[in-house]
C-alpha cells in the first residue's frame, strides 16, 4: 500500500519534487515502512541518530496508525536518522513515548530513503485508518503536507477524523 504526500496540510497539490512516498508492507512481525521523499537539506536534530523528542520541529515523514477507540500510533522519521515513536489514546493523549523502533535513513543526492520496522505488539487494535505527513523548512518557508488533507485555520495532523482508509490487513 502507497500513500503519497502530494497536497499541502489543507488539501492543494504541490509540485511534483516536492512529493513523498511512504510505502507499508504488512506481514506477520508488524509492518515495514519505506519513505522516498525530498531531501531538503535541513539541518539534522542535535544528538545522535535515534529516538528524538521534538522530531517534528526538524524534516521529518511521519505516518499515523488508527484503531479502535481512538487508538493510534504516530512515527515520526527524519533523513539523517532520527525517529520518534508515540502510542496515543485520543488526539494529542500521549500514552507512550520514544519506543523503541529499528530505523535506519540514508541520503541520496536531493533525496532520501528510509526503512521502518514496526512490530505487531505496538500496532493498535482494529487498525484501519492511516494518514501521513511531510514537515520541512524553517520559519515563513515552513511546509506542511499531506497525503489525505486536513481542514482548519492551521495544520494538526492529529485530526483522527480527516484520516484515509487502510487498504491492507495486518496478518
Amino acid at each position: 500500500m502507497f500513500l503519497l504526500i502530494d497536497k499541502t496540510w489543507d488539501g492543494v497539490p504541490i509540485a511534483p519534487d516536492e512529493i513523498a512516498r511512504v510505502e507499508l508492507i504488512a506481514g506477520p512481525a508488524g509492518i515495514t515502512v519505506s519513505v522516498d521523499a525530498p531531501y531538503h537539506g535541513d539541518p539534522p536534530p542535535p544528538g545522535p541518530p535515534g529516538s528524538t523528542d521534538g522530531l517534528w520541529k526538524h524534516e521529518v515523514v511521519e505516518i499515523f496508525l488508527l484503531g479502535r477507540s481512538d487508538a493510534y500510533l504516530e512515527v515520526e522519521m527524519g533523513p539523517h536518522g532520527h525517529h520518534l515513536v508515540l502510542k496515543l489514546r485520543g488526539a494529542r493523549n500521549v500514552v507512550r513515548r520514544g519506543l523503541p523502533l529499528r530505523y535506519h535513513a540514508r541520503i541520496e543526492g536531493r533525496r532520501w530513503r528510509g526503512v521502518a520496522a514496526i512490530p505487531r505488539a505496538l500496532l493498535p487494535d482494529g487498525l484501519d485508518r492511516d494518514n501521513a505527513y511531510a514537515i520541512h523548512g524553517a520559519g515563513p518557508s515552513r511546509r506542511h503536507l499531506a497525503a489525505h488533507p486536513v481542514p482548519g485555520p492551521r495544520p494538526d495532523f492529529h485530526r483522527l477524523d480527516a484520516f484515509g482508509p487502510l487498504r491492507f490487513e495486518v496478518e
